[in-house]
């Protein structure tokens, strides 16, 4: 029996979910088809997903057609539940893209495809809803080749051969000497990604169901599993009865019932400043989430296999199973066990910050609640401001606000509000500056500096040291690191987090009998914001803000007012293009504060013919920086707890010296001939 992990994938309402129902019928594993509207679905089993008729979290279900066992994953079509689908892509072993047949190929479907491409996932297409669609079979397919790739062929009546040839010499060479093309050869061309099968056909109906299970089990193939153990985890939950469970996908060897597993935190997480400031952490102090870089030995006390709501244990899961297991109660999304390599760093992230409302609720409770749901999803950057003294969070949109909400109402008893979203601004520096904290009231002494480099834009926040051992001994160095990295540093321009920075530290200084753990975690405090606060002095501090790719389309006699609407937003944008009779597309990039409540005025200027589809695409320096600095009114320097200023020691007494006098009066000089070679931050750096 092959096994074999497909995720389904889908721009919201194309049918994925009807479609997942429509396999586990097909197959056997549920009697009674579900419906998505009548709330009886067997993998949208939620309260909440139940209530919105969309999918929230991604889903495990096992199903079986002929000699391959497929473990679906079914996966959020929504926006703003993006980054869970894009999780759930790094385990994936073929996807199955999703397409409404009466819309055709949507902004989000790209999107999808997009990501797709980035981590290599072969791809089968099903065209859902086609006794519904005006299109014909040849104007999709035309459509898809169009818009995705040149590769997507029509295998409804058995495969192209000759067009799938055409995508790959090997196979060109195979087709003309014997005029076909061997299973096997086909089977690569789909796993290369030269060619994505389409099926056709209708999730509701039944129609085309059994066409593409054949076309499933009979394009793909089950990859050479390493003998070696090796998992990742790309998924946490917690059932009905607060277990923690780790979702793994186990990608060599074998993982057993009560087997000792190394955890260790990812560098994709620890060496980004915590789990907060990877996400994109609002402004704040402290983010409430993961940042230390040990290893734990955990068992892994029960493998369970879930079908919907219910699941089965098992006692061994092998190589391209998915399991959701007990008992590893510090293994994060991102983790790589044994053998397995670290995943890329995730490339969608939240837009939008916003200030959680008690509402008479205790600070405590909702912060522990936000705390197991940061666990959940490291994207949600919650963050506390010590400052103003409030939560915020990070979001991609108001339907995961909502979502959030009802969360904490339902699983925590917790009915807490959302203040309105602002924008998530982050700050970088564009060239080196050295960064210098002491702190030395009397009996402590700590002094860090840090080297802080911009990086390029995506990066995030990477720490290490080229310290010499014979400066700072390599425990304060791993304490210094360690202090460096559990927090989200805040930018000196308007308080928002920074990103795209490496720091490194290179010089320090402790006492062998002042010296507590707490100073060097107040040195090091101070270096970084020194650092920051140098950069802001020589113009080389700078906002960026979050642009939204766009896709609108509207009828050619509004094109001038569309364009004239987007260059008043400082949208970057192509040329028009064709998009059908009378109607002209355009394409580029806006700031995401620009963007408010366009798509209203666009539905009253084209009478509600235009469209507009909007995804994340980057972050980029500010279009408006001077105003938006001036609206946000952030004083660094009064900023207390987040000070710049170092304390010095005279007489018997500490003294407070401004951080543009620190240089001159620190105690260990930063000297570039005495610098080591860069050690990262990781798990062997702090010995683990």
């Amino acid at each position: 029996m092959r096994h074999l992990v497909l995720g389904i994938v889908a721009h919201v309402d194309a049918g994925k979910t009807t479609l997942s129902e429509a396999l586990l019928y097909r197959t056997g594993v549920v009697r009674k088809l579900g419906r998505v509207d009548h709330g009886d679905s067997t993998l949208d089993y939620s309260a909440l997903e139940r209530q919105r008729g969309i999918t929230i979290y991604a889903k495990e279900a096992v199903i079986q057609h002929g000699d391959t066992s497929f473990t679906l994953l079914d996966t959020p079509g929504h926006v703003d539940f993006s980054a869970e689908a894009e999780r759930t892509m790094q385990v994936l072993d073929y996807a199955l893209l999703v397409i409404d047949g009466t819309s055709g190929v949507q902004s989000h479907t790209e999107t999808l495809w997009d990501l797709l491409a980035r981590y290599r996932v072969p791809t089968f297409i099903f065209v859902n809803k086609t006794d519904r669609a005006e299109a014909t079979r040849e104007e999709l397919c035309a459509q898809l080749a169009e818009r995705l790739d040149a590769g997507c062929l029509d295998f409804s009546a058995g495969a192209p051969v000759e067009a799938c040839a055409m995508t790959d010499e090997r196979a060109l060479d195979e087709y003309l000497e014997t005029g076909e093309l061997s299973r096997e050869t086909l089977r690569r061309l789909v796993a290369e990604r030269c060619v994505f099968p389409c099926f056709f056909g209708s999730a509701l109906k039944l129609e085309g169901i059994d066409e593409l299970l054949d076309g499933l089990a009979a394009l793909s193939v089950e990859r050479d599993w390493p003998a070696a153990f090796g998992a990742r985890v790309f998924k946490i939950s917690h059932d009905e009865q607060g277990n923690r469970l780790a979702w793994l996908k186990v990608t060599g060897g074998e993982l057993h019932a009560r087997q000792a597993l190394e955890v260790a935190v990812p560098s994709g997480l620890a060496v980004g400043a915590g789990a907060g400031a990877v996400a994109g952490a609002g402004a704040g102090i402290v983010a409430l989430g993961h940042g230390t870089l040990q290893a734990w030995t955990e068992k892994a006390n029960q493998l369970r296999i879930y079908t919907g709501g219910r699941f089965a244990t098992t006692d061994a899961a092998r190589a391209g199973q998915v399991v959701a297991v007990t008992g590893l109660a510090h293994a994060q999304v991102g983790c790589a066990l044994g053998a397995e390599e670290e995943p890329p760093r995730p490339v969608i992230a939240p837009v939008l910050s916003s200030k959680v409302l008690l509402e008479g609720e205790d600070v405590h409770k909702v912060h522990a609640a936000l705390w197991e749901l940061t666990d959940e999803d490291p994207q949600l950057g919650v963050t506390w401001d010590e400052e103003l003294q409030e939560l915020r969070v990070s979001l991609m949109g108001t339907v995961q606000l909502e979502a959030l909400q009802a969360t904490l109402r339902d699983r925590f008893g917790l009915g807490v509000g959302f203040g309105p979203g602002g924008i998530l601004y982050r700050e970088t520096i564009t060239a080196p500056v050295l960064g210098i904290g002491h702190f030395e009231p009397l009996r402590h002494y700590a002094e860090a500096q840090f080297l802080l480099e911009p990086l390029p834009a995506g990066s995030g926040v990477v720490f290490g040291s080229r310290c010499h051992v014979d400066d700072l001994d390599l425990n304060w160095q791993r304490l210094a690191l360690t202090n460096a990295m559990e927090r989200a540093h805040r930018g000196v321009l308007t308080g928002a987090p920074i990103t795209d920075v490496r720091i490194t530290l290179v010089a320090g200084r402790a006492h062998l009998k002042h010296t507590e753990g707490g100073d060097f975690r107040q040195a090091v405090y101070r270096a970084i914001r020194q650092g920051l606060m140098q950069a802001r002095a020589q113009g080389q501090a700078v906002l960026l803000e979050p642009l939204y790719h766009f896709a609108l389309t509207v009828p050619a006699d509004c094109i001038g007012r569309a364009m004239a609407d987007l260059q008043q937003m400082s949208a970057t944008f192509d040329p028009p293009a064709a998009a059908g009779a009378d109607r002209l597309r355009l394409e580029g990039t806006v700031p995401a504060s620009e963007v408010g409540d366009y798509a209203v005025a666009l539905a009253a200027y084209t009478h509600g013919q235009g469209s507009l589809a909007l995804r994340f695409d980057s972050y980029a320096p500010c279009h408006d920086a001077a105003a938006v600095i001036e609206r946000a009114a952030y004083d660094p320097v009064a900023d207390l707890p987040n000070t710049p200023d170092s304390v010095f020691c005279a007489h018997g007494a500490g003294y407070n010296v401004g951080w543009q006098d620190v240089p001159a009066h620190a105690h260990c000089g930063y000297d570039p001939a005495r610098l080591t070679a860069w050690r990262p931050a990781d798990a062997s750096f702090f010995g683990a």
